[in-house]
């Protein structure tokens, strides 16, 4: 976006309504009326009230977004509206240019003050740059609030010598050298501002299609958030911390968040300073642990590498990431996104990403390394695009954070690790009981759990019983991974020894080591069709 697009007349401003300004808060990220600082801002400042979203085709990740989270989205918009509605106002959507809208607005409502919430990654700073200088033109005040992250990347960069942190444990240290974030601020009081709703305003029109029953909107974040509390209170109490990932349930009812903070309908300081302020008061006297918050940090952390860094998506120009020379492969990534690559709990995760647009995290590491250094060998950008269309908690940083983390492509001691995960016995380890495989492949439900990770050992009498024939109703499991040493060595990209042994360096690594819910790269393995990840007939 070039400066033409920013009108060069600049009205007069008289834009005032009864001794204070006309203000316009411009919802982005953040859609949520508590710990909302630039909106409480805009409340307590302003007689007069537009809220507004604007659908540019690039805001919120909605160019890349499938369905289910642009639904999400939707139901996010429609429960704002509501809130604002049941105060006598509405939130105002628009489509169109983000220039040609303010400017528009600005004219039209005599605005003098424009609000939002930060977006501190690099691909949103033309954009904001933009608005600012419109801004300037118009006469109108801009006030950004940084409530997205807990702690505002210029700190950070400031109190590191004005880089990134380059590693997790750095970035852990720094963030205590700056302090705790801070904590989250009052709900506004909408009774101090009037809104100007037209009657013929229109609602947001319902979709009727319902593929999963993941509910976007500040009001359903708030009521996980306190089922969520529970639970790592009840954790707390008895010594275990983060218990969602301790003790996975990939099958379980839809309770993350993820969606919620992604969009800001839940306030990620507020769900900071809940399971930190929880834990000291179950655990008195005893030092608060980071581990207790480690997903958050890692949020943290994969967006303050991305900054400054405008090809943090990308393993070309990216200053923090390793050029590997994965395979192209298009048959072999179409096979991995619908599902059909032979390897139930692969092709499962798969499923439900698509129908869904919601995996658990071990689900995500699992069918990500299988993606990339565990067996197919392709690159990590192919499946963030993946990601990107499917997920309704992916947005621009996490998702490539996780990319190259998973594909061993950056950060720090996962790039001397040679393990991933098996496809087939990693899965028996998560579905025991076959539940979440039967789910998402129905083809497959009548299938002894003996066979079902791995049906293509199933005699021919067991299929047809099953109602399931391996390459006709369901696929023969693909060739992947490496087939020899020289194809490993290939991939041998990082630093230190990677011949076979784990990473102590003293244990030789057999197949049924490989296979016991990790596996490991080794030119002693030679893989065939069907044998990804190494023979699992022990």
């Amino acid at each position: 976006m070039d400066s033409t697009d920013i009108p060069s007349t600049i009205p007069v401003n008289e834009n005032i309504v009864n001794d204070k300004p006309v203000c316009i808060h411009w919802f982005r990220h953040g859609l949520r009326l508590h710990d909302n600082p630039a909106l409480l801002d805009a409340v307590e400042d302003c007689g007069e009230l537009y809220p507004i979203f604007i659908f540019d085709g690039e805001v919120a990740g909605t160019r890349t977004a499938g369905y289910n989270r642009m639904r999400f989205l939707l139901e996010s918009l429609h429960d704002l509206d509501d809130h604002f509605s049941n105060e006598g106002g509405r939130l105002f959507v628009f489509t169109g240019n983000v220039l040609t809208t303010l400017s528009n607005l600005f004219k039209e409502w005599s605005v003098s003050k424009l609000t939002f919430d930060a977006d501190v990654e690099a691909i949103w700073h033309e954009r904001d740059t933009q608005v600012r200088r419109l801004c300037e033109k118009y006469n109108v005040e801009c006030v950004e609030k940084v409530s997205h992250v807990l702690w505002d990347p210029e700190e950070i960069l400031k109190n590191n010598g004005g880089t990134p942190p380059l590693t997790y444990s750095l970035f852990n240290l720094v963030a205590t050298a700056v302090g705790d974030p801070p904590r989250p601020v009052d709900a506004p009081d909408l009774s101090k501002v009037t809104f100007n709703v037209k009657s013929d305003h229109e609602k947001f029109e319902e979709q009727n299609q319902r593929f999963n029953i993941w509910t976007g909107g500040e009001s359903k974040a708030l009521e996980l958030f306190q089922y969520r509390m529970k639970v790592e209170e009840m954790a707390f109490s008895c010594g275990n911390v983060m218990p969602n990932q301790a003790f996975p349930n990939i099958a379980g009812p839809p309770l993350s968040m993820s969606a919620h903070l992604r969009f800001g309908c839940l306030s990620i300081r507020k769900l900071y300073w809940g399971l930190r302020d929880a834990y000291l008061k179950l655990n008195p006297g005893k030092a608060f642990t980071v581990s207790a918050i480690g997903q958050l940090m890692w949020r943290e952390y994969f967006y303050m590498m991305s900054v400054n860094n405008k090809n943090y998506d990308k393993m070309e120009s990216n200053p923090i990431c390793l050029n590997i020379p994965w395979y192209e492969d298009k048959e072999k990534l179409r096979r991995w996104e619908q599902g059909e690559t032979g390897y139930p709990w692969i092709d499962a995760i798969m499923k439900q990403l698509k129908n869904e647009g919601w995996i658990h995290h071990v689900c995500r590491h699992a069918t990500s390394t299988f993606l990339t250094r565990g067996d197919l060998g392709l690159s990590w950008e192919d499946g963030l695009k993946v990601f990107d269309k499917y997920l309704i908690d992916a947005d621009w940083s996490v998702n490539a954070g996780n990319w190259m983390w998973m594909s061993s492509s950056a950060f720090e001691k996962v790039l001397q690790c040679p393990k991933c995960f098996c496809p087939v016995r990693y899965g028996r380890k998560m579905d025991s009981n076959g539940v979440y495989v039967r789910r998402y492949l129905p083809v497959l439900k009548d299938m002894p759990i003996r066979y079902l990770f791995e049906p293509w050992k199933a005699p021919r009498s067991v299929q047809e019983k099953a109602g399931c024939i391996i390459g006709v109703d369901y696929p023969e499991p693909m060739h992947c991974g490496p087939a020899n040493s020289d194809e490993v060595s290939k991939f041998v990209w990082l630093p230190g020894t990677h011949k076979g042994n784990c990473s102590s360096g003293n244990e030789e690594l057999s197949e049924a080591i490989l296979c016991d819910g990790l596996m490991g790269m080794s030119p002693q393995m030679k893989r065939g069709p069907g044998r990804c990840g190494g023979d699992d007939s022990n």
